[in-house]
């Protein structure tokens, strides 16, 4: 683990790495410094995983701490870009963190070997430290997805949900502290029980390139939000299909009944 990032300003070397970037119409050092003050901890460290921190560290984010208890095996290769062959049986968040270090010294990244549920996520989300500012959804299956909605809505930490399947992927940006829904909101009705869904990448196949481009819109949607402090996804789900190239979003409102973001109100 790199040294602790010193956020009041930034260094010559910060300067040089994150030049094209400051150059940008509505980016600015003061959005770089935010970026560089942020904490995220992102869940899963797979085929969403790599390509979402990857760009989010490259684009200068200050501490990513992945959470992820599964091993490398040959067949995540065709998508999991942080990882190589001799990777292969090695924990992946413990993997990632030191790869996106080797990326980016100049930036904080570790990882944990566990799997996050309701009774560790305190301790996993360093919540004794302070909230996170972003929690980033990169798993693969509903059941975790839910448990994940039920700890940002539980401790009120934004959470940025990303799925892919086949050529197929969603992203939600949900916050919970402003109480416009969460993701059992757009998604309690028609996921009757949770824990019985098993569509998965390694049941169903996914696309190199469909992990890739969810990945990337997942890290596009997290700089806006941590470095220009805004949801370009408000009350909204964004729809993209890899077989028509085509990209619509849906909106959706709070469930009103929803027995996860109600039950705290």
């Amino acid at each position: 683990m790199s040294k602790l990032v010193e956020t009041e300003m930034l260094s010559d070397d910060e300067l040089l790495r994150y030049a094209r970037q400051i150059l940008l119409d509505g980016w600015d050092i003061d959005a770089q410094l935010r970026l560089k003050a942020s904490r995220i901890v992102m869940i899963g460290a797979g085929g969403l995983g790599c390509p979402a921190s990857e760009t989010l560290v490259r684009a200068g984010l200050g501490q990513v701490h992945l959470i992820d208890d599964d091993v490398i095996e040959a067949s995540n290769l065709q998508r999991q870009t942080l990882f190589l062959p001799d990777d292969i049986g090695k924990s992946k968040a413990l993997t990632a963190a030191k790869m996106l270090v080797r990326i980016n010294p100049l930036i904080i990244a570790r990882g944990t070997v566990a799997r996050l549920s309701t009774d560790n996520a305190y301790e996993l989300l360093d919540m004794a430290s302070g909230k996170p500012d972003l929690l980033l959804d990169c798993t693969d299956n509903f059941a975790t997805r839910d448990i994940i909605n039920r700890i940002s809505v539980r401790y009120q930490i934004p959470l940025l949900s990303a799925s892919a399947i086949a050529m197929q992927g969603q992203l939600a940006l949900y916050e919970p502290q402003l109480n416009t829904g969460c993701y059992h909101c757009v998604f309690g009705s028609v996921i009757p029980d949770a824990a019985a869904d098993e569509r998965t990448c390694a049941n169903s196949g996914v696309l190199a390139s469909t992990t890739a481009i969810m990945g990337n819109l997942q890290a596009n949607a997290a700089l806006q939000y941590l470095g220009l402090t805004k949801n370009p996804l408000t009350n909204k789900l964004l729809l993209w299909d890899g077989n028509q190239m085509q990209q619509r979003l849906m909106g959706y409102r709070k469930d009103i009944e929803c027995p996860v973001c109600n039950s705290l109100c």
